[in-house]
């Protein structure tokens, strides 16, 4: 089997490569070791930048009509104060969203098939194929107890951060983050109709932001060495604890609430920037680039380099992907740091007001090179 690209993972960023790419009119494959539409750990929030992509791509639709709340405000809260950010119509914006990834990932899934795009599911990806010239030229899958070999011109790694085709490449952090937090999280029903909200404390940080289904996803942020003392066994009573000492008066409200899924976690992992192209390889999403989720921006960071990706890919040359790469890490650099520097918790009320506003505007940066990729059909090798 030879395609245009092989693509390992159909998450937000494999899909969302595959998507464009079929559209361009490549040949395109995709395998997962998961199932379709299944459940993963996720922040869902979409930043601006993903949902004018979605928007353009005529993904949003599905999101919304899935019945996902739009939300038109972000509140911080510092101590006892609290600071509200309205969404303004920006770019053909009016809202944001966070869809359950169940929605998300299927929805790009569907879309990408439906431009043509192939999917393999319960496929596990053993490693690449390179030839002579130690250029990769495909990879090695075992499906169905049965193992083969799939020739593409490139193959993209969308695996996440413990990458597969990473390790196969060899290929190297260029960055490192100096802090990690780990998180635990649960879906409640009945809290009161309100945007993403993120309330901060010298030690732990709580969040509520709205999703499918009429719920919340409420999760508690601590530093990975706090997480790492304090989970031993359950994690119910240490997920509602750390809540209370962030916020009394939310955890009055998840009295009257309803929580209708277990506590899960994500133990924590310092972030990182690897090389990301090279001779017949890509890597895209976690796979090449991941900071800690505190900022919950890893789907827009996903969609972003996806689209840049994609048009490296179809210009068809090896300065086309090194350009993908530069542009992401122009995008990415102040971001990562300012999130490494949030993830250390050791700042102030009024520093982390200043990091926060950074933030935003590198994100409004990031906006505007997103809204700027008008979609084209191209030519494709």
């Amino acid at each position: 089997m030879a395609f245009d690209a092989v693509i390992v993972g159909a998450r937000c960023a494999g899909a969302a490569t595959a998507l464009l790419l079929a559209r361009a009119g490549a040949r395109v494959l995709v395998v997962d070791k998961g199932t379709y539409g299944a459940d993963t750990l996720s922040t869902h929030a979409l930043m601006r930048g993903a949902v004018v992509q979605l928007n353009r791509w005529g993904v949003l639709p599905t999101i919304v009509e899935a019945g996902t709340p739009a939300v038109h405000s972000t509140t911080f809260t510092y101590g006892d104060l609290d600071v509200t950010v309205p969404i303004e119509p920006r770019y053909g914006v009016s809202a944001l969203y966070a869809p359950r990834r169940t929605l998300l990932d299927s929805a790009l899934v569907d879309a990408a098939v439906s431009s043509g795009a192939e999917f393999r599911f319960r496929a596990r990806t053993e490693g690449v194929t390179v030839d002579h010239r130690g250029r990769v030229r495909g990879i090695t899958v075992l499906a169905g107890g049965a193992r083969r070999h799939i020739d593409a011109h490139i193959v993209v790694g969308a695996d996440g951060m413990y990458s597969t085709i990473a390790k196969a490449v060899g290929a190297r952090r260029r960055v490192s983050g100096r802090h990690a937090t780990a998180v635990l999280y649960a879906y409640w029903t009945g809290l009161a109709g309100r945007g993403y909200h993120w309330r901060f404390r010298p030690d732990v940080s709580i969040g509520a932001i709205p999703t499918n289904n009429g719920a919340s996803c409420v999760f508690a942020s601590v530093s990975l060495e706090r997480f790492r003392g304090e989970i031993h066994g359950g994690t119910e009573d240490v997920y509602l604890r750390w809540i209370r000492e962030a916020s009394p008066t939310f955890a009055a409200e998840l009295e009257d609430a309803r929580q209708v899924e277990p506590v899960r976690g994500f133990g924590g992992l310092a972030g990182f920037i690897r090389r990301s192209t090279g001779p017949g390889w890509a890597l895209v999403g976690d796979a090449g680039y991941f900071k800690d989720p505190l900022t919950a921006h890893g789907i827009t960071d996903a969609l972003r380099d996806a689209e840049l990706l994609s048009r490296g890919i179809i210009a068809g040359t090896d300065d086309a992907l090194a350009q993908y790469e530069r542009t992401r890490d122009d995008l990415s650099r102040a971001m990562f740091d300012i999130t490494d520097e949030i993830a250390s918790f050791a700042w102030s009320d009024e520093r982390l007001q200043q990091l926060h506003r950074a933030f935003s505007a590198e994100m409004s940066r990031e906006v505007k090179v997103i809204s700027g990729m008008e979609e084209k059909v191209l030519q494709v090798l």
